[in-house]
């Protein structure tokens, strides 16, 4: 059995599933062929982050409120210094945020609203 069916057949139906995320890495079919399937992460925010990208953006002023709420960038990032020396570095917090890349998606998808549908000027927003 070729790699390929071997992953449509097992592996996609597995995907169908609300609560299950397959981990993909690149293999080869050398690799592929020594080591089974590797079995599916449980990921309980899967069904959040499908609602959150599933979001339809229809409205102009739900779109603004997004692009109010949701910040174009991180806010916490900062590098606390003394004395002219950095004592330590606060990571970008938004990074450790799981459903980081829904937001983002999200204000994207209401920002094109905004400037394709409704042709308004988004650079307040940015």
């Amino acid at each position: 059995m070729s790699v390929s069916k071997y992953t449509t057949q097992t592996l996609a139906p597995a995907r169908s599933r609300l609560w299950i995320r397959q981990t993909q890495t690149p293999m080869s079919a050398v690799t592929a062929a020594r080591y089974p399937a590797q079995h599916p992460a449980f990921d309980p925010l899967q069904p959040l982050r499908q609602w959150l990208d599933g979001i339809k953006i229809c409205d102009a002023k739900f779109a603004r409120l997004l692009c109010r709420l949701i910040p174009a960038q991180c806010p916490f990032e900062r590098d606390i210094t003394l004395f002219g020396k950095v004592l330590f570095h606060i990571p970008p917090m938004c990074k450790l945020n799981p459903l980081y890349e829904q937001f983002v998606g999200l204000r994207f998808r209401a920002l094109c609203y905004l400037a394709d549908q409704c042709g308004e000027d988004v650079t307040p927003y940015c």
